[in-house]
């Protein structure tokens, strides 16, 4: 046993460690008290961690309170923590030790043991000591809300440039797809025509602006309660270190770091991550809304609307031969629903905290950190695997269209709303089209003028129904107030 664990001893007893892991005693207890969800920190969530531990030493030593060899040691540890280095050593379930304490102290001893090695000293040895050396002028309750926000920002950039990609195919298809004449629907009935290429650029317009409510959400990310240590006074902290290592960190990031105007708000309150955490529900109820009507779209293809025709990746059916279904659209709903109940569980971890400290901030942070993850996994293999390759199915389009009795709506200036809505019954009753019956009846004299009461021509009957596009760029026909 003595070749596979090594002995650490801290306030609560003695325990065997692994003896090839560079985490300790205190991460050990987390391991065995948490055996809850099997899962694992997120990258984020370590990256910024270092981040953090490599910057208190470098402030720390500037301000004459760590040694220059421990501060390089702890840095240089740090940021092979950061490079991606150790990652098999973070081992802490996300469902953990309220506050966070435990993700802290794994860095911690991973850091410390690291650094230690650097130094020339074993694992366990700890000449650089996980909470006097690397957690110094820290606490959980400031290091972990400020690790969360890093950890947000660190793959901001990455989700917004997903979320661009994906408008900007959608703004391909409206291109596309500008000259598709359709029918409407609304309240899934058919209503007046539209362009196809319309509703792909309304989809578009809709997908930029969540992206620019998640940019704005994301300000208040920028904003570092770090300095705060337990409970927000600073205690055990430099009076200048709060500001020299929000410097330190937006010197390293490259970010519009700001050191809090409240230390104490910024450890009692989780509102800017909550309120970030909306805006991503809200991109999620977006993409939700768009995926199911390109499944409607798409639905048949010969039962169904199948106006459009989404790429099929792979069999649809078991037992259902050459049957294929918009399974990228289905993942997409999938993931924006589990998006939309970690941020209830945002909004609930959000609203637990009690006095000067919220102890849910592990299960924010990684609700976070997994809602972007999603996002950015999920919404680029639906730009790659279905937007892109979306086909119009002009023939089926307007197939639908002619059927369509609401083209009547274009006759209201001329015969009048009620007299419309008897020809679209009429129409509907007798299975045709609106165009055909409304000629019809104006041959036979049997359509008036709703101001005049003069009857209409089969000429004004053409001219408000033959120039469908027309129609989808509003405005009046022009011969609709009357005449004869």
């Amino acid at each position: 046993m003595s070749e596979e664990f090594r002995f650490e001893r801290d306030s609560l007893g003695e325990l065997a460690v692994p003896a090839r892991a560079l985490y300790g005693i205190q991460t050990q207890r987390a391991v065995l008290n948490f055996p809850i969800s099997g899962r694992r920190p997120y990258r984020a969530f370590v990256w910024s961690m270092a981040l953090i531990k490599a910057c208190a030493a470098e402030v720390n030593h500037s301000l004459g309170l760590l040694d220059e060899a421990r501060a390089q040691a702890i840095q240089q540890a740090a940021q092979e923590v950061m490079e991606g280095k150790w990652e098999e050593h973070f081992v802490v379930d996300p469902f953990q030790a309220g506050a966070g304490t435990s993700h802290n102290m794994n860095v911690n001893e991973v850091i410390a043991n690291r650094a230690t090695q650097l130094l020339g000293g074993a694992l366990g040895e700890y000449r650089v000591h996980p909470n006097d050396h690397v957690n110094m002028a820290q606490s959980t309750n400031d290091t972990i809300p400020t690790a969360i926000r890093l950890g947000c920002l660190w793959r901001l950039e990455e989700l917004l440039q997903t979320v661009s990609a994906l408008a900007e195919a959608f703004w391909q298809k409206a291109q596309e797809f500008d000259d598709v004449l359709k029918s409407g629907r609304t309240h899934l009935q058919d209503a007046v025509p539209i362009r196809l290429g319309q509703e792909f650029g309304a989809y578009a317009r809709a997908i930029e602006r969540d992206g620019e409510r998640i940019r704005r959400a994301a300000q208040g990310l920028y904003r570092l309660g770090i300095g705060g240590t337990a409970v927000g006074s600073g205690l055990n902290a430099h009076p200048q270190y709060r500001f020299r290592i929000v410097e330190c960190l937006r010197q390293r990031t490259g970010w519009e770091l700001v050191a809090s105007d409240n230390l104490f708000e910024s450890m009692q309150s989780m509102a800017d991550f909550a309120d970030f955490s909306g805006a991503l529900r809200t991109l999620a109820i977006t993409m939700t809304r768009i995926a199911n009507d390109l499944r409607l779209l798409a639905s048949g293809p010969a039962t169904g609307l199948d106006e459009i025709r989404l790429p099929a990746v792979q069999p649809g059916s078991s037992i259902m031969p050459g049957k294929v279904n918009p399974v990228i659209a289905e993942m997409l709903n999938m993931a924006m629903y589990y998006v939309q109940g970690l941020d209830h569980t945002v909004a609930l971890a959000a609203q637990a905290g009690q006095l000067e400290l919220n102890v849910m901030m592990p299960i924010i942070g990684h609700c976070l950190f997994e809602s972007m993850h999603l996002l950015i996994t999920s919404l680029k293999t639906f730009t790659e695997k279905c937007v892109v390759g979306i086909q119009a199915n002009r023939a089926k389009a307007s197939a639908w269209l002619e059927k369509n009795a609401i083209l009547v709506t274009a006759l209201n200036p001329l015969i009048g709303y009620a007299a419309a809505a008897a020809l679209a019954k009429e129409a509907m009753a007798n299975d045709l089209p609106v165009r055909e019956l409304a000629l019809q009846k104006a041959k036979r004299g049997e359509l008036r003028h709703r101001e005049s009461g003069k009857p209409v021509g089969e000429a004004e009957i053409e001219a408000a129904l033959q120039d469908i596009r027309r129609m989808t760029e509003g405005g009046i026909f022009e011969g609709s107030s009357g005449g004869g």
